[in-house]
């Protein structure tokens, strides 16, 4: 069993990689974050994301997934939910001002608001969904889930922390509130950009 799992292992982690440090909703809130509060604040933002893909892969591993494969129209519900939600947040950073906040009404996304949110994160489920169904490390499924949600943790997690750095690293050239409101539009429009996917599925039904 080890040495089959540690020659699919690389398959394993370079699909973490990619599917965790490429543009999505995510990433694309971490970058805006970033910029908005720093890096030290989207911490918890951060760590949330992490756990919260942790937790829909055991989720999906362990039952989830068949259960979304018995009632396809829970899925389907899940999906118009999250095209509502990031609508919701798109217009939030799209409208969003100054670097600093305005009467304590600002803040970044709390830990437990982020592990929320991977349940109707269409990329998060595109990455869990794909990762219990394709990457096998392990002949045993429940292996396979375990260690597949560990990847997803240790490695996506440096990942992830690449885009709130990157926007951290911009604070002081969107300092000017000209080029903040410009970029906070051009962030928005990336996050419903990244719901191509999910409105092209549901489009096709």
């Amino acid at each position: 069993m080890l040495p089959e799992m540690l020659s699919a292992l690389p398959a394993g982690m370079l699909f973490v990689v990619v599917t965790t440090i490429t543009p999505g909703p995510n990433n694309t809130m971490l970058l805006a974050s970033g910029v908005n509060f720093g890096f030290k604040r989207t911490v918890p933002h951060i760590l949330g994301i992490s756990a919260g893909v942790v937790v829909l892969m055991l989720s999906v591993g362990f039952g989830l997934g068949e259960l979304f494969r018995h009632l396809p129209w829970l899925y389907t519900a899940l999906e118009a939910a999250s095209v509502a939600y990031l609508l919701w947040l798109a217009w939030k950073i799209g409208t969003s001002g100054m670097l600093k906040e305005k009467g304590g009404e600002r803040r970044p996304m709390r830990f437990l608001e982020a592990i929320a949110f991977q349940w109707i994160n269409p990329k998060a489920w595109m990455m869990v969904l794909t990762a219990a169904t394709t990457i096998r490390l392990s002949a045993d499924f429940g292996i396979n889930t375990v260690v597949m949600a560990a990847l997803f943790y240790v490695i996506g997690l440096p990942c992830i922390c690449v885009w709130a750095a990157f926007g951290t690293g911009m604070r002081r050239f969107l300092g000017d509130p000209r080029r903040l409101r410009l970029f906070n539009i051009a962030m928005a429009l990336a996050l419903v950009a990244s719901m191509y996917p999910l409105f092209a599925h549901l489009l096709q039904r």
